[in-house]
């Protein structure tokens, strides 16, 4: 079988026009945005390598996640069981819960201490003091930290941390700052444990370091027989997963830090998902949902170990494509059957390669080729994005002004504050800047130069040779590995989960493999051509020290793209050992990509504002079911009974550019027209880690993924 419209082998071997350039990519001219005006253009899939198609059946439109609600994820864990949020019932508690004895009922009355740190502090940090006693003394659980009003003088600091280890001796202070480059300020939190345990001050100090909260419970009250670790499910509409955390975290007192997941989840779309938070009670995060707006937990549970990045199987999607039009239903069912049927080729998605409008892969190429600058350049230059964003950017610009620009920048942008908070310190070293991004964050940036240079030799495979058979030279998979092995080498860092999502700034891997995983792949010689193997087996690889390239002209795909960009896949042009490929160990990824468990349903309806799926958290509001409906299982049409709204569709689909938060419920769309007949198409399919559902749609649809292309579709 070919692909279908296939370029030609002299544009896939030259590299894509950089960004609004036209000038030939090389290391000499890396393309650095410099003013709005010059980014016009979006990423499209050509840019990034993806170009081909399985099937030369006919596509049709279809507007990927008109709604968030039209998108939902649920995680499937390393047992293979889907992730859902069931419950919000407490589990049994083995336990007295020590931590919630009171250490100050004691019937005191803090009136005159209070007045006292009136005349210390003044009235409104008084005031703040009298309203958290209050919430203390009645062991209220949203007794959040304060934080006293900004105070730059040191002594008079002293001053006050010592007022409070003489009156209050359940209370706990540090110091901390509200933003950089502000006063420092005083934060007051309540301690569970008599005294906070504040004689070591080693331990406070170690504990309140780079912000995090203090946890005076440590494991003093916390049985040998219960699982030190709470594990819950995490329901989120609208929000990404560190956004939801954060959230949870700031109403616990606890540092987003403190839970473990074994991914993160796109922002527009409805998600499920498991964390885990050290010793911390059900109770406390039960009790926080009455407050929580598009976010809710439950499903909880006491387990020994917490969770970490890569610890799950894949993820479920739920894809709703809305306003579906084609010449005839059955060419709708054609392609929903052809998905099924023959699968699609497992490019790495847009989402891989940034959402704003420099893609990761041209810093990444920067980094590689050891232009420090340059890539502090592109992380930094004015972009499109919101206007604190875009001003705080066009102003570092203009000016050159640190200390202005980190307090214009907004703290989500972590890579940025990084970069600027060294510079501070070390004018002008930009690789050490660049080192102080969080690692995941910054080799985001090299292995999007990975998947960049896969992309493109995938491409060639399947346009040279097609996915009918395996050829000489190609890379398969030993029989004798398992599907286990399979997935660790195609995520050989355990990295993070962004299936389609708009977040996927830890969308990683490292391309660390253990030295035995190369053994799991072979060459295809004339004897493996008699039917041992077929195209489902063929891998590619993620450039590295340690991977096989294919015995073919297929290899030459990676060596010839790199050198047209500047780079040596084989030797390092400079000394940071971790910004070289070489350096890497590399991985392989499967070429083709089959969706697991596939159902497809057609479904009429006439309302663009009214939900067209049932999210887990309807599901367990739902006081009735619903009328059946015909669905497709496997291909066979069968009746079920759905869990679905009248004029339903179960759907879901990919993220990409993030909205601001809506309500949950409430979406509008258009007011016009609203009442006419349309046709949506529901898919669900499971898909193992690091495959992206856009590409099955893409598949699906022959037409674009991207975010602007299915925005114009809405007018």
């Amino acid at each position: 079988m070919r692909l279908r419209a296939p370029p030609s082998l002299s544009s896939l071997l030259s590299p894509p026009k950089p960004y609004l350039f036209s000038k030939p990519f090389s290391i000499s001219y890396l393309p650095r945005p410099r003013t709005l005006a010059t980014m016009v253009k979006t990423l499209d899939e050509s840019d990034v390598g993806i170009s081909c198609y399985v099937s030369s059946l006919a596509g049709f439109r279809g507007i990927l996640k008109q709604r968030y609600s039209d998108f939902i994820v649920n995680e499937v864990d390393s047992d293979g069981n889907i992730v859902r949020l069931t419950s919000f019932d407490l589990p049994p508690e083995e336990f007295e819960e020590k931590v919630q004895e009171n250490p100050c009922s004691d019937g005191r009355d803090y009136t005159l201490e209070i007045e006292s740190f009136r005349s210390l502090c003044g009235e409104v940090d008084a005031d703040a003091l009298k309203a958290f006693l209050e919430k203390v003394l009645a062991l209220e659980s949203d007794a959040s930290p304060i934080v006293l009003s900004p105070d730059p003088d040191k002594s008079h600091r002293a001053e006050v941390h010592n007022f409070f280890k003489r009156n209050f001796k359940f209370l706990v202070t540090d110091t901390v700052e509200e933003s950089e480059g502000s006063s420092k300020c005083i934060r007051v939190r309540f301690s569970s444990g008599k005294g906070g345990g504040m004689s070591k001050r080693g331990m406070k100090r170690k504990d309140t370091k780079d912000d995090k909260p203090f946890d005076s419970r440590g494991s003093k009250n916390w049985p040998e027989h219960i699982g030190k670790f709470l594990r819950f499910n995490l329901y989120k509409e609208n929000k990404d997963t560190q956004e939801a955390l954060g959230l949870i975290g700031k109403m616990l007192g606890v540092h987003q830090r403190s839970f473990g997941f074994a991914g993160t989840k796109d922002k527009r779309a409805v998600t499920t998902q498991r964390v885990t938070i050290f010793k911390q009670h059900a109770k406390r995060l039960a009790e926080l949902n009455s407050r929580l707006f598009g976010v809710k937990v439950g499903d909880f549970c006491y387990v020994k170990e917490g969770l970490v990045l890569g610890q799950l199987a894949g993820n479920r999607f739920t894809i709703t494509l809305r306003v579906v039009a084609a010449d005839c239903k059955d060419t709708i069912k054609a392609a929903a059957e052809g998905l099924q049927r023959n699968g699609f080729i497992n490019y790495y998605g847009l989402q891989r390669f940034g959402s704003g409008s420099v893609p990761t892969h041209l810093v990444g190429a920067a980094l590689l080729r050891g232009e420090w600058k340059g890539a502090a350049a592109l992380i930094l230059d004015p972009r499109e994005g919101g206007p604190v964003t875009r001003e705080a950017r066009e102003y570092y610009k203009k000016h050159g002004d640190v200390d202005s620009t980190l307090k214009k920048l907004p703290r989500y942008l972590v890579a940025e504050r990084a970069i600027l908070q060294c510079l501070k310190k070390s004018p002008g070293n930009y690789l050490q800047a660049l080192k102080a991004i969080p690692r995941t964050l910054r080799m985001m940036y090299v292995h999007s130069y990975q998947s960049y240079l896969w992309n493109h030799a995938a491409s060639m495979r399947v346009q040279k040779y097609g996915i009918s058979q395996v050829v000489l030279g190609d890379l398969v998979l030993c029989k004798e590995i398992s599907p286990a092995e399979m997935s660790s080498s195609d995520n050989p860092d355990l990295e993070d989960d962004c299936n389609d999502g708009d977040n996927c700034l830890l969308d990683v891997s490292d391309g660390v493999h253990s030295e035995d995983k190369v053994q799991f792949v072979k060459v295809v010689d004339s004897e493996d051509l008699k039917g041992l193997y077929t195209f489902e087996d063929v891998v590619l690889p993620l450039p590295g020290s340690k991977i096989l390239y294919p015995a073919n002209d297929i290899a030459g795909v990676y060596h010839d793209l790199a050198k047209k960009d500047g780079i040596s896949l084989t030797e390092s042009v400079h000394g940071a050992k971790e910004f070289s490929i070489s350096n890497l160990k590399g991985a392989y990824r499967r070429v083709f990509q089959h969706p697991i468990d596939f159902v497809w349903e057609l479904l009429d309806y006439t309302d663009d504002n009214i939900p067209l799926v049932e999210t887990d958290f309807d599901i367990m509001q739902k006081d009735s079911g619903l009328p059946n409906k015909e669905v497709f299982v496997d291909g066979i049409s069968v009746s079920q009974t759905k869990n679905l709204d009248s004029e339903v569709s179960i759907g879901k689909h990919l993220a990409e550019e993030g909205n601001e938060d809506l309500s949950p419920t409430v979406e509008p769309v258009h007011d016009s027209d609203i009442q006419s007949p349309k046709l949506a198409l529901k898919l669900a399919f499971a898909l193992p880690t690091s495959c992206y559902a856009t590409m099955a749609i893409r598949e699906l649809l022959k037409s674009s993924t991207s975010v602007s292309y299915h925005k114009s579709l809405n007018h």
